[in-house]
C-alpha cells in the first residue's frame, strides 16, 4: 500500500531504501513465504513504472541510471531462477505471474537494459507458456498436477492474495500474454515474435479453446454466452485473451501470421483427426478453436490463398472439416461455430456450397436447436447478409430470407437483454438485403419492432436498435406510407401524454425515432409527418422542462427544417401560427437564460440550419437569435455548448459577413466593448480545444 501512494518527488529518496530489502525478501524463500515475496516483486514493478514515468515526464531526468539501473541486472537474474522454479512450497502460478509482470515492465520501460538478458528469459518463458497449455482448458486445476486436463471438472481453490485476488492459472497465462503484448510493442524484440510465429500461432490456438466451465456457464445462460463471445465483449478469459493476442501478431505480421495460422491448424486439424480416432471425447474442441481463428482473421487469410502465398487447400477445410462438423452431434457449441465461420468465407464458396450453408444457419435458428446453436445462426446470418451484399451476390440469400425472418422474430420474443440486442441487430442488415422482400414483410417487421421498443423502453441499446430498423424502413420507398401508419400515431401519443404517465427518457427516445425516420424520408413529407408529428414535437419541446427532450426536440426541427422547410413554413396551426413561428419558438426556449446551459448543447446546429435554410424569411428574427445566442455564452462553461453557440457565428462569417459584422459592433459586449470582441476572444481562447466534424464548410 505505502509504495501505491508514494509520489514522484518521494519516490528518489524511496527507491534506494526500498528495492534492495525487496530485492532480499524475493531472494530468501526459505524465510519469506510465496505471498510476501510476491508482494515485493509487485513493489519492484509499482517503482520501475512510476521511475519510468517520472522520467518520461521529464521531472527527474536520469532517474532511472540513478534509482534502478544499478538493481535491474540481479533483479532480471533472479527472476530467470525465480521461472524455472517448480510449482511447490516456494513458488507457483501466482508468483510467477507476478514476476512475469516485474520482467515485461522491464521490458516495456528499459528496453536497452533488457536485450542482453533476453537469450536467457525467451527461453523460459517459453517453456511457461507451454507446459501451461498442457494444463488449458481447464480453468478449475490444482497448480502442481502434471496430467493434461483438457475437460477436467473438478472445482478446486486457487491461491488468492493479501488483496483477495485469485492467483489462478490463467493469470499466468494473461502475463505470459502480455510480455508477447510488450515484445510486440518495441522495434528491438518484434523480430523475435516473428521469428517465432509458427510454433506461437499453434500455441495460441490451444488457448482459444472452450473450457469445460465455459461450456457450463454458456448452457445454463445463453445471455451470458452472447456477451462473452461479442467482438467489443467486457469479459476477459483466457480464451479472448488468446484471440486478442492472434489479432494483435495478425496485424503486424501479415503475411507470416497467414501461413503461420494455415500450417498450425492444419496440423492440429491432424492431430484432432488422431485423437477423435482414438476414442478421445473433447476432440472437438481444437476444431472449434481453429474455426474461431481462422474466421477472426479470415481477410489475410482469403488474400493470401487467392494471392498464392499461402497453400491452405481452402474448400477441403469448407467441406471436410466446417460442413463435415455440421452433420455430427458432438457439441451444440462446435456446431454453433461452424455455422458462424461458414458465413465468413463465402468469398471461397460455390453458390452450391453457400446454399447448403445458408439451409443449415435456417436449420440452426429452429426453436428445437439448443440456444447456443439459435444464438451462432444468428451471427451467421448478420455474417452472411455482410459478406453477400460486399460481392453483390443476395439473390443467393432471398429464397431463405423469410424462414430468416420468422426465425429471428421468434427468438426475439424468448429471449430479451444480449439475445435481443443481437437479433434485433441482424433482422436490421436482413432489411438491407432486398427492399421488395421487406416491403412485402413491413406488416410483420414494424409492428414487432414497435412492440419490442415499448417494452424495453428503459433499454437505450434496445431503443437504437429499434431506431436502425425504423432508418431502414424508412429509406425503402414502398415500406414509407405502412410505417408511417403505424410508428407515427405511436410516437405522437407518446409526446402528447402526461409526463408522469409515461417511462422516464420515453418522449426523449421517441423524439429521436422521429428525428430518424424524417432524415430518412425524401420530401415531400407525408401528412402524417407534417400535421400531426411536427406540432406534437413542437409542443413536447416548448411545454417540458426536460433537458434530454428540450435538446431532442432542437434536433428533430433542425431535421424537419432541413428536409422540408417550405412545408413547415405553410403549415399553420389554429391559430395562425406557422411552423416555421414553432421552430423560433422552440430556439428562444433552448437559449432562454433561465435554462440549464446544456439545452444549448445543439442549438447551434439548428440555428446555422435555418440560417441557410430560411436566410431572408427569419428577418428581424434573426437579430434576436443572436442576441440571445451572446446572452447564452455568457451563461455557458461547457466546451461543447460554447462550440455549439460559437459555430454560428463562424456560418454566418461566410454567409453574411458584413451584416454580421456590422450587428456585433453595433451591440455592447458583458464588458461595454463591442460584442464583436467578446466573441472573438471566446472564440479564439478555445478554437484549439474544438472537436468533432463540422456540419458544413465553416
Amino acid at each position: 500500500e505505502f509504495t501505491r501512494e508514494v509520489t514522484d518527488t518521494q519516490m528518489p529518496l524511496v527507491a534506494p531504501v526500498i528495492l534492495p530489502e525487496m530485492y532480499k525478501i524475493f531472494t530468501m524463500a526459505e524465510v519469506y513465504g510465496i505471498r510476501t515475496r510476491s508482494r515485493a516483486v509487485e513493489i519492484f514493478t509499482t517503482c520501475a513504472h512510476m521511475i519510468c514515468n517520472m522520467e518520461e515526464l521529464e521531472k527527474a531526468r536520469g532517474a532511472a541510471k540513478v534509482l534502478i539501473f544499478p538493481m535491474v541486472q540481479q533483479f532480471t537474474e533472479a527472476f530467470v531462477q525465480a521461472l524455472q522454479m517448480p510449482d511447490g512450497p516456494t513458488s507457483d502460478s501466482g508468483f510467477k505471474m507476478e514476476v512475469l509482470k516485474a520482467v515485461t515492465a522491464l521490458v516495456k520501460n528499459y528496453p536497452k537494459h533488457m536485450v542482453s538478458s533476453m537469450q536467457q528469459i525467451l527461453p523460459i518463458v517459453w517453456n511457461t507458456l507451454t507446459e501451461s497449455a498442457a494444463l488449458y482448458p481447464s480453468q478449475q486445476m490444482v497448480l502442481a498436477r502434471t496430467e493434461t486436463e483438457v475437460n477436467y471438472t473438478e472445482e478446486v481453490e486457487d491461491p488468492v492474495d493479501s488483496d483477495g485476488e485469485v492467483l489462478g492459472f490463467e493469470n499466468l497465462v494473461f502475463s505470459i500474454f502480455e510480455f508477447v503484448h510488450a515484445l510486440l510493442e518495441n522495434n528491438k524484440f518484434k523480430s523475435t515474435v516473428k521469428k517465432a510465429l509458427p510454433e506461437l500461432i499453434y500455441y495460441i490456438l490451444l488457448y482459444m479453446q472452450i473450457t469445460e466451465e465455459q461450456i457450463k456457464v454458456w448452457t445454463a445462460n445463453p445471455q451470458q454466452f452472447v456477451e462473452d463471445e461479442d467482438d467489443d465483449t467486457f469479459s476477459y478469459t483466457v480464451r479472448i485473451a488468446a484471440q486478442d493476442l492472434l489479432l494483435a501478431v495478425a496485424a503486424d505480421f501479415q503475411n507470416e501470421s497467414a501461413s503461420a495460422l494455415a500450417a498450425a491448424a492444419t496440423r492440429h486439424l491432424q492431430e484432432a483427426e488422431q485423437a477423435k480416432n482414438n476414442g478421445a471425447e473433447h476432440w472437438w474442441k481444437i476444431h472449434e478453436a481453429c474455426m474461431l481463428a481462422l474466421g477472426s482473421v479470415k481477410s489475410i487469410i482469403t488474400d493470401s490463398v487467392k494471392n498464392g502465398r499461402i497453400h491452405f487447400d481452402m474448400h477441403g477445410f469448407l467441406t471436410n472439416v466446417v460442413l463435415a462438423d455440421l452433420n455430427l452431434s458432438v457439441s451444440p457449441f462446435l456446431l454453433g461455430r461452424a455455422l458462424w465461420a461458414a458465413s465468413r468465407f463465402t468469398v471461397a464458396m460455390s453458390p452450391e456450397l453457400i446454399q447448403q450453408f445458408l439451409q443449415a444457419t435456417v436449420s440452426g435458428l429452429h426453436e428445437t436447436q439448443p440456444p447456443s446453436v439459435r444464438i451462432s445462426a444468428v451471427r451467421a446470418i448478420w455474417g452472411y447478409c455482410d459478406q453477400l451484399k460486399i460481392s453483390e451476390s443476395t439473390h443467393v440469400l432471398q429464397p431463405f430470407l423469410p424462414s430468416i425472418l420468422d426465425g429471428l422474430i421468434h427468438l426475439a420474443t424468448q429471449f430479451s437483454s444480449e439475445v435481443l440486442n443481437l437479433v434485433l441487430e441482424t433482422l436490421c442488415i436482413v432489411c438491407t438485403v432486398d427492399p421488395a422482400f421487406t416491403a412485402s414483410v413491413e406488416s410483420k417487421i414494424c409492428p414487432f419492432t414497435i412492440a419490442i421498443f415499448l417494452k424495453y423502453s428503459n433499454d437505450p441499446v434496445v431503443a437504437s436498435l429499434a431506431q436502425d430498423i425504423f432508418k431502414e424502413l424508412a429509406q425503402i420507398e414502398a415500406c414509407q406510407g405502412p410505417m408511417q401508419m403505424r410508428l407515427i400515431p405511436t410516437l405522437v401519443s407518446i409526446m402528447q401524454a402526461p409526463a408522469d404517465k409515461i417511462p422516464a427518457g420515453l418522449c426523449a427516445t421517441s423524439i429521436d425515432i422521429l428525428t430518424t425516420v424524417v432524415r430518412n424520408t425524401k420530401p415531400p413529407l407525408s401528412q402524417l409527418l407534417i400535421c400531426q408529428a411536427f406540432p406534437a414535437v413542437a409542443q413536447c419541446s416548448l411545454n417540458t422542462d426536460d433537458n434530454a427532450t428540450m435538446q431532442n426536440g432542437g434536433e428533430c426541427l433542425r431535421a424537419y427544417v432541413s428536409v422540408a422547410l417550405e412545408q413547415v413554413a405553410q403549415w399553420h396551426d389554429e391559430q395562425g401560427h406557422s411552423g416555421l413561428w414553432y421552430v423560433m419558438q422552440v430556439v428562444s426556449q433552448l437559449l432562454d437564460p433561465r435554462t440549464s446551459e446544456f439545452t444549448a448543447a445543439f442549438v447551434g446546429r439548428l440555428v446555422s440550419t435555418l440560417i441557410s435554410k430560411a436566410g431572408s424569411e427569419l428577418g428581424e428574427n434573426l437579430d434576436q437569435i443572436l442576441r440571445a445566442i451572446l446572452s447564452k455564452m455568457q451563461q455557458a462553461e461547457t466546451l461543447s455548448v460554447m462550440q455549439s453557440l460559437i459555430m454560428v457565428f463562424a456560418h454566418l462569417v461566410h454567409s453574411q459577413l458584413e451584416p454580421l459584422l456590422e450587428f456585433l459592433c453595433s451591440l455592447p459586449g458583458p464588458t461595454g466593448k463591442p460584442a464583436l470582441e467578446f466573441v472573438m476572444a471566446e472564440w479564439m481562447s478555445r478554437q484549439h480545444l474544438f472537436y468533432g466534424q463540422y456540419e458544413g464548410k465553416v
